[in-house]
């Protein structure tokens, strides 16, 4: 009975704690992370009493007091800014962040006491994608203080990017990963885990003011959207319409849109019975449209009396739009989404009546839909984040995030190609002549399968050559020298493969691996601290045309151009050779010891014989004296006496 009762006791208190366990990760809701850049300690802003991280441990750049651009900014007092000197690209990485769609915002701002003709122009990218580029002006523009974009999340991190394009420095105020529905803004067989949705525009029509997600009071599941508030398309073509009464299936998943969005709106007018809204875009790109609704006007009272068509463009997007029919009631939101490409620079919505009162629209969303990059390997990105520490390579070089995307960005030096067996971005050339460089040449570069041209001529790269280059089979030019790879006939002859190593400070043997590249071409060591004979497959490539350079290694030998090789011994033999002196020295050893030690144990025998000698030479005479005595006295007295009557008699030895 006692184990039954034990056994109750502990199921009830497991349930207890899943209970309290499922309680509190409901109540925590989704997960946000609000980074106040520069900051280094934890600031609460009013009057949302939002939290914002210190921003510690998550990039380079310099932190300083920042300069707002607009009132919808968080009120912050600090910025992160990446001079020109940290290198063209420099990225936040965010670890430990759950799986999950997120929408991400970055607000931008300017170095405090700087003016606003100072602004700086720049791109972002998140997660090797690029997403937006800065424009001139952007600082007069409210909802151009920043950029957000909803992206799915699936590796536990996030890299978010920010590129230099020689107009001032990147300044950034704040970063926000707020996680949302994995199904937002769902808009057909095209939406996947490989698509982002950049904003590029949010309206509240009507009556209100501009507001975030939390002014309204909005699920935080919807990821605190920017509304901005339009009172009017223009001119006498709407009015404004509101009300205070509840409006149903508003705020329901997946998009979470608040419910005060669809307390207002903007109804046409006779005298331009069109509804019309343009905005400027970026051409030839594909765009989201969403378009919100709900029958708020009074004069509206059953299905059927107001009936609109949509256009986009000019294109019949939706016929026939029966706000009161398809939501079901009056006070009832209804959502439409179309989405379309666009090859000029506007996007124009039109609702066009086609029955009843004029055409009615409560919020106007338009999203940009970016299909995401393909990142580089990630073998062949360690490779060259290893290079990046072996080399020393100076922050200028701005060797960070994805080494080929986004494409508007690789890394300094880094040439890509896409691979489409693994529709992943591989590593097929790397350009880095001339730059000053130090330290040696790692083994990982070996990791790099796919390179064609290497190119580390000009620097001060000491060391051995790594064997393990001779397994990157795809080189065919390596180590040619940096002149010779710009000039024309040498791009024509090495169009796919090519590498130098020359004028550094290489030391050592040529490695035999080298030989094992059947597509090299060009070679150039030259210049450098090489020494032994040259491997003889490699000597061989020059019979099919390969053209090799190793002058200027005085100790290399053995192929026409270079000094002639004294008898020459395989690696193998020189190995055995240093492992037998090696053997025989520690014989030699072993032996010196065996005869010192025996030496000292002759020694100090003869000490201890020396020391004993008078005493011995006593003990033989008193020996002799007593023999004698008793001989006298046999003489004297003429008595015969047996040994043992005699006693033993005394030997010296």
């Amino acid at each position: 009975m006692a184990n039954i009762a034990t056994f109750r006791f502990l199921l009830l208190w497991t349930l207890f704690l899943c209970f309290v366990f499922t309680t509190r990760a409901a109540q925590r809701g989704p997960y946000g992370m609000h980074i106040s850049c520069g900051a280094r300690h934890d600031v609460q802003t009013k009057p949302t009493t939002t939290l914002w991280y210190k921003d510690f441990g998550y990039t380079g750049g310099i932190p300083t007091n920042a300069s707002t651009t607009s009132y919808i900014a968080p009120p912050l007092k600090t910025l992160r800014y990446f001079p020109f000197s940290e290198g063209l690209s420099n990225c936040y990485n965010i670890n430990r962040v759950p799986k999950g769609r997120y929408s991400i915002r970055i607000f931008f701002g300017l170095v405090a006491h700087t003016t606003v003709t100072d602004e700086p122009l720049f791109d972002i990218s998140i997660q090797g994608t690029q997403i937006y580029s800065l424009k001139s002006g952007w600082t007069n523009q409210d909802d151009q203080a920043f950029t957000e974009a909803q992206v799915f999340l699936m590796d536990g991190s996030v890299s978010i990017c920010f590129h230099g394009t020689g107009h001032g420095d990147p300044a950034i105020l704040s970063i926000e990963i707020l996680q949302i529905d994995d199904k937002a803004y769902y808009f057909g067989p095209d939406w996947s885990q490989g698509v982002m949705l950049r904003t590029v525009k949010r309206l509240s029509c009507g009556f209100g003011q501009s507001k975030f997600g939390v002014d309204y009071g909005a699920d935080p599941r919807g990821g605190d959207r920017y509304w901005q508030h339009i009172k009017t398309f223009g001119g006498d073509s709407d009015h404004p319409r509101s009300v205070e009464t509840r409006i149903k299936q508003a705020s329901h998943p997946p998009n979470f849109y608040p419910e005060t969005l669809y307390r207002s709106a903007l109804v046409s007018t006779s005298s331009q019975p069109d509804l019309t809204y343009t905005l400027d875009v970026d051409p030839n790109k594909n765009y989201s449209v969403w378009l919100h609704f709900a029958e708020i006007d009074n004069s509206v009272t059953a299905a059927g009396q107001r009936v609109f068509d949509i256009m986009i463009n000019g294109d019949v997007a939706f016929r026939n739009v029966d706000v009161v029919k398809m939501s079901g009631d009056r006070y009832s939101a209804l959502v439409l989404n179309k989405t379309v490409t666009v090859n000029g620079r506007t996007l124009t919505v039109t609702l066009s009546p086609i029955k009843g009162s004029f055409a009615i629209i409560s919020a106007i969303e338009i999203l940009e839909v970016i299909t995401a990059e393909s990142k580089t390997l990630s073998d062949e990105v360690m490779a060259l984040q290893t290079l990046k520490k072996a080399l020393g390579l100076p922050p200028r070089f701005g060797w960070n995030g994805d080494p080929c995307v986004p494409q508007q960005h690789p890394w300094t030096g880094a040439d890509c190609r896409l691979d489409k067996s693994s529709s992943k971005w591989v590593i097929d050339g790397l350009g880095l002549g001339n730059q000053g460089l130090k330290g040696y040449l790692p083994n990982d570069i070996s990791r790099l399968h796919n390179l064609q041209i290497l190119n580390l001529s000009g620097n001060g790269i000491r060391g051995a050559i790594p064997s393990p280059l001779g397994t990157i089979t795809s080189l065919q030019v390596l180590f040619e020298s940096l002149l010779d790879y710009y000039h024309g006939d040498m791009i024509s002859e090495c169009m796919y493969t090519c590498s130098d190593l020359s004028y550094n400070f290489f030391n050592g043997s040529i490695p035999e691996s080298l030989g094992q590249l059947t597509s090299l071409q060009r070679l150039n060591l030259n210049g450098n601290f090489l020494s032994g004979r040259v491997p003889a497959t490699l000597g061989g490539r020059l019979l099919h045309g390969a053209s090799f350079n190793f002058t200027d290694n005085a100790g290399l030998c053995g192929i026409p151009g270079l000094p002639t090789c004294g008898p020459h011994l395989s690696a193998g033999a020189k190995v055995g050779i240093g492992l037998g002196a090696s053997f025989t020295f520690l014989l030699l050893i072993i032996g010196s010891v065996c005869w010192w030690k025996r030496r000292q144990n002759i020694l100090r025998v003869q000490q201890i014989a020396a020391r004993a000698a008078p005493y011995a030479k006593a003990r033989t005479q008193f020996s002799r004296d007593i023999q004698m005595a008793r001989h006298n006295n046999n003489n004297n007295y003429g008595n015969a006496h047996t040994a043992s009557e005699n006693g033993p008699i005394l030997l010296s030895r």
